[in-house]
C-alpha cells in the first residue's frame, strides 16, 4: 500500500533526528519553567549567529516550535515590557509590599527589623507575595532594599522603623579604598533564595521583578550617612573632590551590575533599576555623576542578558526624560509630574512607559481613582505600557482602594 506524503515526511524526519542523535524536545512547560532553558538560544539561532547558512532539521524546528509556545505564555507584565502586543495593560505598584498592608504591620512585632524582614527568605517571600495574593498584581518584586548589596561591598548599614537608613559616611579617600567588589551569592544569598521561590510561586501568572540602585543615589547615602533633603555633602564632594566621587561611582556600578546579574540568574524576569535621587542633579551634573554609571550598570545585564527588559526610575524627573531615554533601558517609569503624551513626544514610540498616577489620589473616592487612572490609560493607548504609580504607594493608603486601583486598570478595554 503506498504511503502519504505526510507519512513519508514524517519517517524521514525521525530517521534524521535519530542519525543525527537528536533527542526529543522537552515539552512546553517544562521548557517554560527551566530558566536555564528560558536563555538557551535555538540550534538555529546558534547557527545564524556564526554566519552558517543551512537547512533547519527538523529536530531543530520542533525546538523552535517549542520555545514560541513557551514565549507564548510567559506572563503578561513580562510580554509589555519586551514590546509585544498584550490583551491588556499590566499593572503594579511601586512599594507595593510593604507599611500599608495590615498582614505586613502584623509580622513587624514578630520581625521588627527591616533587615530582618527582607533577608530572611521565607519573611521576604512571604511579603512579596502579600499585594499578590491580595490584588492579583501582574508583577511580583522582590521586598528588599536598594542597600541590601552594601555590606557585601564592605559597607554596613541599618535601617531605623522611623528614621531609616544609617551608615558611617564615607568621605575620604581611606575609607573609600575599603569598599571591594561583591560575590553576590555569598553576601545575599537570601535574596537569591527568595526570588526562586517566588518564581516557583506564581509560574507564569504574573511577573517577578528585581531591583537594583544606581550608584548615584547609593552614592548619596554613603556620603551623607542617610537620608538628606538637600544632598549638600554629595555635592560638596562633586564640586571639591571630584575624582573621589568618581572612584566610588565606578565602584558602586561594577557591583551594582553583578547583583542585577545574579538577580536575574535567580529568577527576576524584568529588573527595575532606581536612580531616585538624581531628580536633585542640574543637567550638567546628571550628565557626569549620574548618567555614565546607569549605562555601566545597564550595560554590564544587557550583556550578560540581553533579553531582560529593564526599567529606570527617577523621582521627580520631568526634566530629565530624554536623558533616562539613552540610557539603553527598555522601559522609562514617569513620577506623575509630566504626562504621559508630554513624554511620548520628548521620548518618542520606541521606548516603554511605565507609571504615572500620583500615589495621592489613591485616597480619593472611587470615581476620581477610576476617572484618572483610565485617563492615564488612554493616553498611553496601551502601546509599550506599564501601569503604576508615580512613585511608591504611600503607607496610609487603604488596602480598598489599592485594590480598585488595581481592578479598575485590569478591567479597561480600549
Amino acid at each position: 500500500m503506498a504511503c502519504s506524503r505526510t507519512a513519508v515526511v514524517a519517517c524521514m524526519a525521525v530517521l534524521l533526528a535519530s542519525a543525527q542523535g537528536f533527542v526529543a524536545p522537552p515539552s512546553a512547560k517544562a521548557f517554560a519553567t527551566s530558566g536555564a532553558a528560558a536563555q538557551l538560544p535555538s540550534s538555529s539561532s546558534r547557527s545564524s549567529s556564526r554566519g552558517d547558512v543551512r537547512m533547519a532539521t527538523p529536530a531543530a524546528q520542533a525546538t523552535s516550535a517549542t520555545a514560541a509556545t513557551s514565549k507564548a505564555q510567559d506572563p503578561l507584565l513580562l510580554r509589555a515590557a519586551r514590546g509585544e502586543e498584550v490583551e491588556r495593560v499590566p499593572v503594579w505598584m511601586m512599594r507595593q509590599a510593604g507599611r500599608h498592608m495590615q498582614c505586613y504591620r502584623d509580622l513587624v512585632s514578630k520581625y521588627p527589623t527591616f533587615r530582618e524582614r527582607s533577608e530572611i527568605p521565607e519573611v521576604s517571600t512571604m511579603i512579596s507575595l502579600q499585594p499578590y495574593n491580595r490584588y492579583k498584581t501582574d508583577g511580583v518584586i522582590l521586598f528588599s532594599d536598594i542597600l541590601t548589596p552594601l555590606p557585601g561591598m564592605g559597607v554596613d548599614f541599618n535601617i531605623e522603623e522611623k528614621a531609616g537608613p544609617k551608615l558611617e559616611p564615607m568621605r575620604t579617600w581611606d575609607a573609600a579604598r575599603k569598599m571591594h567588589p561583591i560575590d553576590p551569592a555569598a553576601a545575599c544569598p537570601f535574596v537569591g533564595e527568595t526570588l526562586r521561590d517566588l518564581r516557583a510561586e506564581v509560574g507564569n501568572d504574573a511577573t517577578v521583578l528585581g531591583f537594583v540602585g544606581c550608584p548615584y543615589t547609593l552614592a548619596t547615602y554613603l556620603v551623607e550617612g542617610g537620608t538628606s533633603k538637600e544632598y549638600l555633602e554629595i555635592k560638596k564632594m562633586m564640586f571639591k573632590e571630584p575624582q573621589l566621587l568618581h572612584h566610588m561611582l565606578s565602584s558602586l556600578a561594577g557591583s551594582i551590575g553583578d547583583y542585577a546579574n545574579y538577580q536575574i540568574e535567580s529568577g527576576a524576569q524584568v529588573v527595575q533599576i532606581f536612580d531616585s535621587w538624581a531628580g536633585h542633579l542640574s543637567p550638567k551634573d546628571y550628565d557626569v555623576f549620574a548618567a555614565p554609571y546607569q549605562r555601566q550598570v545597564v550595560d554590564k545585564i544587557k550583556a550578560a542578558h540581553p533579553e531582560v527588559p529593564i526599567i529606570i526610575y527617577i523621582n521627580k524627573s520631568g526634566a530629565l526624560l530624554e536623558r533616562m531615554a539613552t540610557s539603553g533601558v527598555d522601559i522609562v517609569s514617569l513620577d506623575w509630574t509630566v504626562t504621559v503624551p508630554e513624554a511620548r513626544k520628548r521620548i518618542g514610540d520606541d521606548i516603554g512607559i511605565q507609571g504615572n498616577l500620583d500615589p495621592a489620589v489613591l485616597f480619593a473616592p472611587h470615581d476620581v481613582i477610576k476617572e484618572r487612572t483610565e485617563e492615564i490609560l488612554r493616553a498611553a493607548g496601551g502601546r509599550r505600557h506599564v501601569m503604576n504609580l508615580g512613585h511608591g504607594i504611600e503607607a496610609a493608603t487603604s488596602e480598598e482602594n489599592a485594590e480598585f486601583f488595581i481592578n479598575t486598570v485590569k478591567n479597561f478595554r480600549f
